[in-house]
């Protein structure tokens, strides 16, 4: 499978099969510019160089299995990953942006408390070839203006694929994106995120959902091996530039993580950190039993933040009636 190579492994490739090294330029251009499925489809190539590399690879390239559209335009997309297995993908409208939200796992195994997609285990990690094929074959993969690795599993737990395709995303001889379109969201797996700060300038976030250390344990299980005050450390110790966005996923419980006294920790582990706080609706499902506060409550919240000089914004939900909002892929409505 091509699709998925670094240019240095394209060359390899056509050292290996014989081939002038200067062919892996025109093979990345053809795959990540041009985003053919076929080698026949690459005209400058000579007809014997297309019948050598078809001997021995596929291009890669595979379309979405089926879709769902929701009422307020968000799209969820379902790809064939592995053996027989599946990932969803969900692409959010709004005015002059196009949000794709990448998976990077299929299932996942950190186990947090209110994410359907955990209640699926651990199946597989996708390759790097896999999360670059979401990207460039949904129906508007040339109109996308932001990527979110959002999706099915945790990117830091699979993060040699996420670091590869990051680095296809973002360089000249791959998609040419910048790094300020695109965000990784993780737990917060220490080792990894050391690594994605220091080979990528993407924007990082941070799910938190509470910052006194018994409750997000109870949220986030993996909060014993890694905590959050450890995680905020290695981020104020880093040196971010003025570009990169930190932000940090909150999403609300009622009667759990949504008190003065959850605003006044916050204030105290986030203090003098230039970041953002995304307060996010929980979902309920069949899972779990908690509930969202209603948004009279998620509004004050907000206000409270503010106040004490926490950039905090609230998430519009999208795609909730088809299960594509934040917590609910499965991969399962579709399939």
């Amino acid at each position: 499978m091509m699709l998925g190579k670094t240019l240095e492994e394209l060359q390899q490739v056509c050292i290996s099969l014989g081939l002038p090294k200067f062919v892996a330029a025109q093979l990345s251009d053809w795959l990540y510019k041009k985003r053919v499925v076929s080698f026949a489809e690459m005209s400058n190539l000579a007809k014997t160089t297309q019948a050598k590399l078809a001997e021995h690879f596929s291009v890669g390239a595979s379309s979405p299995q089926a879709v769902q559209t929701s009422r307020d335009g968000t799209k969820k997309y379902l790809f064939a990953v592995g053996d027989n297995q599946h990932v969803e993908t969900v692409m959010i409208p709004e005015k002059e942006r196009k949000t794709l939200c990448v998976s990077t796992q299929i299932g996942c195994r950190m186990g947090c408390r209110f994410c359907v997609t955990g209640t699926l285990g651990f199946n597989g990690n996708l390759t790097a070839g896999e999360i670059i094929n979401q990207i460039r074959s949904v129906p508007e993969s040339e109109n996308l203006t932001n990527l979110v690795f959002m999706g099915m599993g945790e990117p830091f737990d699979n993060i040699d694929a996420t670091l590869k395709s990051l680095q296809i995303l973002t360089a000249s001889w791959g998609f040419a994106m910048s790094p300020r379109r695109i965000t990784v969201s993780s737990i917060g797996i220490i080792p990894a995120m050391k690594r994605f700060l220091e080979e990528t300038e993407c924007h990082l976030a941070i799910s938190l959902h509470s910052p006194v250390d018994e409750e997000r344990q109870q949220l986030i299980p993996l909060q014993k091996t890694y905590p959050i005050k450890n995680i905020i450390s290695i981020i104020r110790a880093g040196d971010l530039g003025r570009q990169r966005r930190i932000s940090f996923e909150y999403i609300l419980f009622k009667g759990m993580n949504d008190t003065p006294k959850h605003v006044k920790e916050l204030s105290r582990l986030l203090n003098g950190l230039r970041c953002r706080v995304n307060l996010i609706r929980f979902h309920q499902s069949e899972h779990f039993d908690m509930e969202s506060p209603d948004e009279q409550n998620i509004r004050r919240f907000a206000e409270q933040l503010n106040e004490k000089q926490l950039t905090t914004t609230i998430r519009t939900s999208r795609g909730e009636d088809i299960s594509a909002a934040c917590g609910l892929l499965s991969g399962q409505n579709l399939k």
